[in-house]
């Protein structure tokens, strides 16, 4: 199904389809509009974000890609000013109307962010394991011992760091610590991985590196990625959405569709635009 909008008269066409019950992880967007106090930064958005498959969500800075994601996860209530219209569904079911409480949202529906944030205090193994008393899963010792190697092993990194489970998070390069991250949000069996930028203070080594994560990851995880490198967006998605916000406007899609189609061939001339670097 297809939604039409505007932004100062020009049309937007936004793709809005059902999602299988069968599908675990799939998300769908309805109606998005997004508050900070009296402030609009989104409008109407309409988004399908399939179940294991990758998702990037494009557009210049400001025009509510970042908000957005975290709405996903209800993340964005952290902002006492913040509300928010329409609906958003996990497999069905409203995460904001619906049963789940936000903490087992957030367990199924991970972040990772712009910047490597593993704790401090902590060794690699400890960050591992730390949402798990969060999510209130108990473990045997050896069920955790498994679960740090299966959780590195995902995230490409286990190889780097198995004699090194005891050194602290922060003795890691950047590229090893965004891998931890990703481990550790792994570790509480997520059906959603929002990624915020993951790769935006990494080397190309380490970009690469992340990348070829997402790739394997997606086989069983659903994930979203914001980012603002249009080669990443080509290499890691099936699926593109384009915001944009027009001068004093709140932030809407313009287009959304299969990453190849977005990239050659879409159907809004300002998308081919951005995509090709002539703004943004």
């Amino acid at each position: 199904m297809s939604v039409t909008n505007e932004i100062n008269g020009d049309p937007i066409t936004t793709e809005v389809e059902e999602v299988p019950a069968s599908h675990a992880g799939g998300l769908l967007a309805q109606g998005v509009s997004c508050w900070f106090g009296t402030n609009k930064v989104l409008e109407g958005v309409d988004l399908h974000m399939r179940a294991q498959e990758v998702t990037a969500l494009i557009g210049p800075s400001g025009c509510g890609k970042s908000t957005f994601l975290r709405t996903l996860n209800r993340m964005h209530e952290l902002v006492p000013s913040a509300s928010l219209a329409g609906e958003i569904l996990l497999d069905g079911v409203d995460i904001y109307r619906g049963p789940l409480p936000v903490t087992e949202t957030r367990r199924r529906i991970g972040m990772v962010f712009q910047k490597p944030n593993p704790f401090p205090a902590m060794t690699v193994a400890e960050n591992v394991l730390a949402g798990l008393k969060l999510a209130g899963i108990r473990q045997t010792k050896s069920e955790r011992q498994e679960l740090i190697e299966i959780c590195l092993t995902r995230a490409g990194l286990w190889n780097e760091v198995k004699d090194r489970l005891g050194d602290p998070g922060r003795a890691l390069s950047g590229g090893q610590q965004q891998r931890l991250c990703i481990a550790r949000a792994l570790a509480v069996d997520p059906q959603v991985l929002l990624m915020d930028e993951p790769c935006s203070a990494l080397d190309p080594t380490s970009t690469r590196r992340i990348e070829e994560t997402i790739a394997e990851l997606q086989e069983a995880v659903t994930i979203v990625i914001v980012t603002h490198n249009m080669q990443q967006a080509q290499r890691v998605s099936q699926r593109c959405a384009f915001f944009l916000a027009a001068a004093g406007e709140p932030g809407r899609i313009v287009e959304s569709g299969d990453t190849e189609k977005m990239f050659d061939s879409p159907d809004d001339p300002r998308t081919l635009d951005y995509v090709r670097g002539r703004f943004g």
